[in-house]
């Protein structure tokens, strides 16, 4: 594996060629490694390896376009440059359609090497220290560790430092808002404004037309495309089109949905087209129901930050209370969730809502238990909400202390399980 300290990996079967590239560059200030069998190159990379590749085109086992071939599914933004032979132009330009960054010519000119990588190594470096930067931020915002949430995080950084457009769909509250901002913040056009509107405000083509405006070089955020008109939707597909053929792209687009967009457009409510301008990168931010596994490590994470703001000594959190956040549906999924986290932070121990009711074909209970239950379960959430102050849990059940105490007694009830508790 190649160490970060070395910045030039030069990839030629002639061991005498090899050795001259070498001793140039280490000359010219550069650390340099060179490999005469290209099919190890790949074993001998990792992926954030900040440096560059210079290869020969021809090559046994390996040529230099099968090597970028494999470079490029390997890391596509790590930078090779090709030295080929005397009129082999047409092949050097086929190789930077595919992915090169540049070429040269035999006999090969150093300074003209030395410029190349003297461009080529600060961009690396930048893309590198970029990744990193990401993969913080992304750790630290899109929280948890099951594998759906794994998987959006991962896609986030393939997809972040480009330009593309992009369809974010999901639940309210999944994060769809926080991709998108991280999708912006770490992309080339980061510098130009980040705007976002709600399509629902977009009543005819010149209002997105000024929304584009104000976020030209940089980011339009638009939630729920479809429901903007259809006249309104086929501008945008030309001006997505334009931009594409054109190859520059002066405003990035990032479409948000509440719901599956192909719904909308079996509905044509959406235009075809513009779904496919759209959903050429597609992310499905997964619903906190189908990743219950990060609710307690999402829960914690929230109260922590929560009593950093506060200056708060950080509160014991009941098992039993755990067990129930994770039972609960949530609906409002990871917003909903931080907002009981920061109550529960200030000592506010509000349960997230229980179902109270069966349909009659599911009574399969006694009425007499049912009630029993049912009372148990009233009871016990006025006890989670006050913390176990029985003062406060009687006037909001409205009956006595004495017949209250009367009730936990019967159902084995303690208020001490209830206290929001501390510890240092």
């Amino acid at each position: 594996m190649i160490s970060d300290d070395i910045e030039v990996l030069i990839v030629d079967d002639d061991h005498d060629v090899v050795e001259a590239y070498q001793e140039l560059l280490e000359i010219a200030g550069f650390k340099a490694k060179s490999v005469t069998d290209s099919t190890l190159v790949l074993e001998m990379l990792k992926r954030n390896w900040p440096g560059v590749i210079v290869s020969d085109m021809y090559m046994p086992g390996l040529d230099g376009m099968e090597l970028l071939a494999k470079i490029q599914q390997f890391d596509h933004e790590l930078p090779v440059i090709i030295i080929t032979g005397h009129g082999d132009i047409p092949m050097a330009v086929g190789a930077l359609k595919k992915g090169a960054v540049d070429f040269l010519q035999k006999p090969l000119q150093p300074k003209e090497l030395i410029t190349l990588l003297e461009k080529y190594l600060p961009q690396r470096r930048q893309i590198i220290e970029q990744r990193n930067t990401l993969h913080t931020t992304t750790a630290e915002v899109l929280l948890g560790e099951s594998p759906l949430i794994i998987k959006i995080r991962e896609q986030l950084k393939t997809i972040a430092l480009t330009t593309k457009d992009v369809l974010i769909e999901g639940e309210n509250g999944t994060g769809r808002h926080t991709v998108a901002k991280l999708l912006h913040q770490n992309s080339q056009l980061s510098n130009g404004p980040f705007v976002e509107v709600n399509a629902a405000n977009i009543t005819r083509t010149p209002d997105l037309q000024r929304s584009m405006i104000s976020a030209r070089s940089g980011c339009l955020c638009l939630c729920n495309p479809h429901h903007m008109p259809i006249e309104t939707q086929q501008w945008l597909c030309r001006f997505l089109l334009e931009q594409e053929r054109q190859g520059k792209k002066e405003v990035r687009v990032i479409a948000l949905f509440d719901g599956d967009p192909t719904e909308s457009v079996e509905t044509e409510q959406f235009l075809p087209e513009l779904f496919y301008f759209l959903s050429q990168v597609r992310f499905n931010l997964p619903t906190l129901r189908q990743r219950s596994s990060d609710i307690t490590l999402i829960f914690k994470h929230y109260i922590k930050q929560s009593c950093k703001k506060l200056n708060k000594t950080i509160p014991a959190i009941d098992k039993a209370y755990l067990a129930i956040l994770n039972r609960y549906e949530w609906p409002g999924n990871v917003l909903e969730l931080k907002n009981v986290a920061e109550l529960y932070a200030i000592g506010i121990v509000k349960l997230a809502g229980q179902e109270r009711s069966k349909p009659l074909d599911q009574m399969s209970s006694p009425l007499d238990d049912l009630v029993d239950g049912y009372e148990k379960q009233v009871i016990e959430d006025a006890l989670y909400l006050f913390s176990g102050r029985i003062n406060e849990v009687s006037s909001y059940l409205q009956i006595p202390r004495k017949k209250l105490y009367l009730r936990m007694k019967k159902h084995g009830l303690d208020k001490a399980e209830y206290k929001v508790r501390t510890t240092n």
